[in-house]
């Protein structure tokens, strides 16, 4: 097997790099080194800057205004982006409802939706888990139950990230209790504007509000708000979480650790050795970039096999265990490479004092934190373990 890249992919990486070292604000990519919380004006900043360049939905074909690169192309992006530290583009609207609208919307939703997306005119955010119904998502309880051309929607949705910037959510909603759970969801479009809707910030262990709660009273959604038919939204909702899950890897994001941290463990500390040195460091390092490498190469492989069928297959969970695992590693050796450092030190109270930690390492004990929820979200990776041994192995 051949891993080297072709010499048109080479081509196409040094635009890339060309690109970002030219339009890729300093500012921007200082935060996101030194993992200063980024504002919603910065990731819309970025946002815009991709989209006039058309390079803002790399998983879209040409006639939905994607660039149609090939899989190979979009994993050079990625990673080229992370290693420049660039802001994360938001993937609700881009990377998980665009699929769906693509796929499963009529031709009215497309027109009306795709385009505010890449404009950024609309901010998606994501209505699937429940308080009791997170892993187990067929226990959905929020129901929408038909009035005439509209949907009333009551419930809850929970540890819905940066709702608070959204102005629209997509929701998995319980429209039939008759049969298998499966059997009675439909996939619905929701105007956060609309009455009756309350969102609440849930602040996270670091401190963070990334996430939110949800609550819907008496919401009336239009009917042509519903993408597919009614009680078929499990094969949506599926359809959507094998693309969520082969992102959710996040191989150019665990590229981007390992080098940072592999570039303070070759600098000298106070007592004049490298951290690199120590050779139970550098074997653990070492174990981290095997397995880095071996799941960079599984990913290109699913994301060309998702091209040629149009959706990931249950291969996607294989992913989601293993990048979610190397990005944990990888921050809880960071945290280990710090020592007494890694202490949650705030980022104003480092500023002029790189003595006591480099500013690049000072959110490590956030980043620490915040990774426990990697193989939590977006189904567990106990989970994805079953999915695995039910679809693979037929057990």
């Amino acid at each position: 097997m051949d891993l080297s890249y072709s010499p048109e992919d080479r081509a196409f990486q040094d635009e890339i790099r060309a690109f970002l070292a030219e339009a890729l604000p300093a500012r921007l990519s200082d935060k996101v080194r030194t993992g200063a919380e980024l504002t919603k004006a910065d990731m819309e900043a970025w946002h815009a800057i991709l989209n006039a360049k058309g390079w803002l939905a790399t998983t879209w074909p040409k006639e939905f205004g994607g660039p149609g690169w090939t899989p190979v192309q979009r994993h050079i992006f990625e990673e080229e982006c992370c290693r420049a530290f660039a802001p994360r583009v938001v993937p609700f609207g881009l990377n998980m409802l665009g699929p769906v609208l693509m796929r499963f919307g009529t031709p009215a939703q497309q027109q009306a939706y795709l385009p505010r997306i890449l404009s950024g005119a609309d901010w998606w955010c994501q209505g699937y888990s429940e308080p009791g119904a997170g892993s187990d998502l067929a226990s959905l309880r929020t129901r929408a139950i038909r009035d005439g051309d509209t949907y009333v929607v009551n419930g809850q949705k929970t540890w819905t990230t940066l709702g608070q910037h959204a102005n629209r959510i997509f929701c998995l909603v319980r429209t039939s209790t008759e049969g298998k759970p499966q059997q009675g969801i439909s996939f619905l479009l929701i105007d956060l504007a609309a009455p009756g809707i309350e969102m609440r910030p849930i602040r996270l262990i670091e401190g963070g509000h990334e996430v939110n709660e949800v609550f819907f009273t008496d919401v009336r959604v239009p009917i042509t708000n519903r993408v597919g038919a009614e009680n078929e939204g499990w094969t949506i909702a599926k359809f959507l979480l094998g693309h969520e899950r082969t992102n959710i890897a996040g191989v150019g994001f665990a590229v981007q650790a390992f080098e940072q941290l592999r570039a303070f463990a070759r600098r000298p500390r106070g007592n004049g050795r490298r951290l690199i040195d120590d050779l139970l460091f550098a074997a653990r390092l070492s174990e981290i970039e095997i397995e880095l490498e071996a799941m960079k190469i599984t990913n290109l492989r699913l994301l060309v096999a998702a091209q040629q069928t149009g959706a990931p297959g249950p291969e996607s969970s294989m992913l989601k265990i293993k990048g979610t695992q190397i990005r944990q590693a990888l921050n809880d050796l960071a945290r280990r490479a710090l020592g007494p450092a890694a202490a949650p030190f705030p980022l104003e109270a480092l500023e002029g004092n790189a003595a006591l930690v480099p500013l690049d390492q000072a959110a490590n004990a956030a980043r620490y934190f915040n990774s426990r929820k990697l193989s939590i979200f977006g189904g567990s990776n106990e989970i994805q373990r079953n999915i695995l041994a039910k679809a693979k192995l037929g057990l």
